[in-house]
């Protein structure tokens, strides 16, 4: 990063010299052409003098400048002088009222176009820097993490060690010596071991997922920098080139041959060293003068190393990993991605387009061929006939201000379009490197191509009972209520609508483009409103069959209706004052000093909610959604402006009231150290308890999986021989792992994409579209196998979208309602008796067991 910071310094300074050489250059031609209308009379020694003078001048150290092609011009124009010798009032009228002009509109030129091409340049190089930082603020991210992971992983180590040597001491000890009232408490301390390790398990196994969360996070930008880093070098360097060289060559060409038309005409004989001029002039190559710059400081506009991902102690992963259960997202972030793409590459080529439509009309406009000055030397040589031929020419003064204004307003078009091309552009690589990461980590190219058999859609993953969030009995409403009196009431530091809401947007939107903006169905959004408001969860499910744009809607909804707003209006002309400060950091350092007045409840939501959205933000190259888009939607919700002030001129001064919070939220809020409270976290895995609170009264939890019997015998049970068609690996401990061809043993059908059987010694649960079934004398089974097969052969048949859906509802998305791994290896058969443990059916695969 330090590297390419200097780089891109040397470079404005490569292409300020270029700037000022041409400003030399074309100062120098005027005054030449100046000296030479003045000494005309002596034309012989005189110009033999002016000459030599001019060619001294450009002996100096810049040797290697002669290499371009209209220092190479200016060459030859030097050779060429000392020839000349004729009709010296006509060249002295051409010289001051045509060339000289024309040199001057070059140089206003080269200087308006550097300046522009300057200003985009230190756009560009702004957004180099940003892409940059980011990526070393997602790398932290990742090694936070995985410091974490590492942490759990030695504490699980150590709670392994503990039980080892427990049950070592346990089989010392003679049982027969043990006194009877020591048993207990023996047993007691075993299964607080035992207790403990599933604790640092859990911990460890959430842990670890946060980790390759933020690794994928890390190694996508790490992707995109590289990409937009190697577009600069590559691209955007050399057409910030070009429009620093915009209409330069042309018009230069266009004087000199102003200058060759004049020249023609004095003397015939000179037409052999004319020749050679014209032949240079034909050269005149930008592209050519492009390269050469280049060439002469490659080590200024060479590309940089590639960045390369940097394990963090010892983290021997370095690829996007696509595993359960992180697949279902990164297939959804694909499609996202892949949709983004098109509408954007649409968008781009028309802009680009429009772009090389300017390009062209700029081009006739340069290379307007009006340097043709023969008609003056065709009439009498009186100064008359001279002014008279050039006051109808291309050169008057009106058609001089004409076409200049034309060409500005063209010139102001084109850099417009220029930038946005480049914007454009530079999102699109960004996004089409994530793309082409998460394609090949997804294996969907060599799927398209192959077209061989794959194994079907995974069936649902049964799924533990989630515990129901402990809340006391209140009486505030939740909506249109007021939130400090509810946080005091209910217990809860974040109150549920919010907590769930920005959770399941975490899980399953954050590339939703346009979320906040873009409205949900009114429908749904009343019906997750109205759950919540009876204090239920409507969101608890860890599957995203709620559409996005509602629950966000359900989010903004829960805020405007606040009895009062979450930023008080007795603080909202305090708040508004500090858009006067032109530094972000004062500004934002006013803020803090009106937040730390609010309540401490209020201030612990303020602080959920703001780190909520500045995440999303970071994510606004695929959303769209960034921290202005997200003050815009968010503005007129948690900062409504009071009675009395003028709407209209105060909403956009709130929009940078939010817009500040949203980027600096860092900064104005207090820490977990200064304020305890829950803290919004940005991997989140979807299996987080709830924020827990002092205030919150312990609820009741099922206990359904206290409910334990044995596991019917195999001599009970009549077992069904069943062979593997493909390769399966278990995404719980209770599903069994098996490869293609292996055998297998069936005891019963659990539900329609569920068997309960036993392979290489172990029972568990094995899908029914993995096998094939041997033997099915049950003729339920059967029909079940049929319908479940003819399913299975028909899903290649489905459409694209059908496909993504199916794919968006894989595994990795459990269902939440149904658990197997909880009944400690039984099936739902087995419990058919204990109508008090569980309450089982059979059942289609969009539908749920409850237990």
């Amino acid at each position: 990063s330090f590297v390419i910071r200097n780089q891109l310094v040397e470079q404005f300074k490569c292409l300020e010299q270029q700037s000022e050489a041409r400003i030399q250059l074309l100062q120098d031609l005027q005054e030449f052409f100046r000296r030479k209308a003045e000494i005309q009379l002596e034309y012989s020694r005189s110009l033999e003098k002016l000459a030599e003078r001019f060619s001294s001048k450009i002996r100096g150290p810049r040797k290697e400048q002669h290499l371009l092609s209209s220092v190479n011009c200016w060459y030859l124009v030097l050779n060429q002088t000392r020839r000349e010798s004729r009709d010296h009032a006509t060249l002295n009228d051409i010289y001051i009222n045509n060339v000289i002009v024309r040199l001057a509109q070059i140089s206003e030129d080269v200087i308006r176009l550097f300046k522009k091409s300057k200003e985009i340049g230190i756009q560009m190089h702004e957004e180099l820097v940003k892409v940059t930082n980011e990526l070393y603020t997602v790398m932290k991210t990742y090694h936070m993490y995985h410091t974490e992971s590492i942490s759990a992983e030695s504490k699980l180590k150590e709670a392994e060690k503990q039980e080892e040597k427990q049950f070592s001491k346990s089989g010392d000890l003679n049982v027969n010596l043990l006194r009877h009232e020591d048993r207990p408490q023996r047993r007691s301390s075993v299964r607080k071991i035992e207790k403990m390790k599933e604790k640092r398990q859990a911990k460890y196994s959430e842990n670890k997922l946060k980790c390759t969360k933020a690794r994928n996070d890390y190694l996508l930008n790490l992707t995109a920098t590289n990409a937009v880093v190697a577009k600069y070098y590559i691209h955007d360097v050399s057409d910030m080139i070009d429009c620093c060289d915009l209409g330069y060559h042309a018009s230069l060409a266009r004087t000199l041959r102003t200058y060759l038309s004049a020249e023609y005409n004095l003397e015939t004989s000179r037409h052999e060293g004319l020749d050679i001029i014209e032949n240079a002039v034909d050269n005149l190559d930008p592209r050519s003068d492009k390269h050469k710059i280049m060439d002469m400081y490659n080590q200024v506009f060479c590309p940089p190393m590639r960045f390369e991902f940097l394990p963090h102690m010892g983290d021997e992963v370095c690829q996007v990993s696509a595993q359960q259960p992180v697949q279902t997202e990164l297939l959804m972030r694909y499609h996202q991605l892949q949709s983004r793409l098109a509408t954007l590459k649409i968008e781009n080529e028309e802009v680009r387009k429009t772009l090389d439509a300017t390009m062209q009309t700029l081009q006739d406009m340069l290379t307007v061929e009006d340097f043709d000055v023969s008609d003056a030397f065709q009439h009498s040589r009186s100064t008359e006939s001279i002014k008279s031929v050039a006051s109808e020419s291309y050169m008057s003064k009106l058609n001089i201000a004409k076409r200049r204004a034309n060409q500005q307003e063209t010139e102001v078009f084109y850099f417009t379009k220029f930038k946005e091309y480049l914007n454009g552009s530079n999102l699109i690589i960004k996004l089409q490197a994530k793309h082409d990461l998460l394609k090949q980590t997804l294996g969907e190219g060599e799927r398209a191509e192959c077209g061989t058999t794959r194994p079907p859609t995974l069936p649902p993953k049964p799924q533990k009972l989630r515990k129901p969030r402990p809340r006391s009995i209140y009486n505030h409403k939740l909506f249109n209520g007021n939130m400090e009196s509810f946080i005091k009431d209910s217990g809860q530091p974040i109150p549920l609508v919010v907590e769930s809401c920005i959770r399941y947007i975490n899980l399953y939107g954050l590339q939703q483009q346009g979320i906040f903006r873009v409205p949900g169905s009114q429908v749904e959004v009343n019906d997750i409103k109205n759950s919540f408001e009876r204090g239920e969860d409507p969101l608890v499910d860890d599957q995203n069959d709620h559409d996005i744009n509602s629950v966000a809607g359900v989010l903004k909804l829960y805020f405007r209706g606040l009895e009062n707003p979450i930023f008080p209006k007795e603080r909202f002309l305090d708040l508004i004052s500090t858009i006067k400060l032109e530094s972000s950091a004062d500004r934002a350092h006013h803020i803090q000093q009106i937040i730390v007045t609010l309540p401490r409840t209020i201030i612990i939501v303020m602080r959920y909610l703001f780190a909520f959205l500045n995440h999303l933000s970071q994510y606004s190259d695929e959303n769209m959604m960034d921290p202005y888009n997200l003050a815009i939607c968010f503005g007129p919700t948690l900062m409504p402006i009071p009675e009395g002030q003028d709407p209209v001129a105060c909403q956009a001064h709130v929009n940078e009231v939010i817009k500040t919070i949203i980027i600096n939220h860092e900064v104005i809020f207090p820490s977990l150290r200064e304020l305890d409270g829950p803290v919004y976290e940005k991997c989140m895995t979807g299996g987080e308890e709830y924020c827990d609170s002092p205030h919150s009264e312990p609820g009741t939890i099922d206990e359904a999986d206290n409910c334990t019997e044995p596991h019917t015998s195999d001599d009970e049970v009549e077992q069904i021989e069943a062979i593997a068609k493909f390769d399966y690996m278990g995404r719980t401990p209770r599903e069994l792992s098996f490869k293609k061809g292996a055998s297998l043993l069936l005891y019963h059908r659990a539900s329609e994409d569920w068997w309960e059987g036993r392979h290489n010694g172990v029972d568990g649960l094995i899908p029914h579209q993995y096998i094939v079934v041997q033997d099915l004398d049950d003729a339920f089974s059967d029909s079940l196998s049929q319908k479940a097969d003819s399913e299975a052969s028909s899903g290649p048949l489905l459409d694209d979208k059908a496909s993504s859906k199916n794919d968006l509802q894989s595994p990795c998305e459990p269902s939440p309602d149904y658990n197997f791994g909880g009944v400690m290896g039984r099936s739902v058969a087995d419990y058919a008796e204990y109508p008090a443990c569980i309450n089982s059916t059979y059942f289609h695969p969009q539908e749920k067991i409850m237990i």
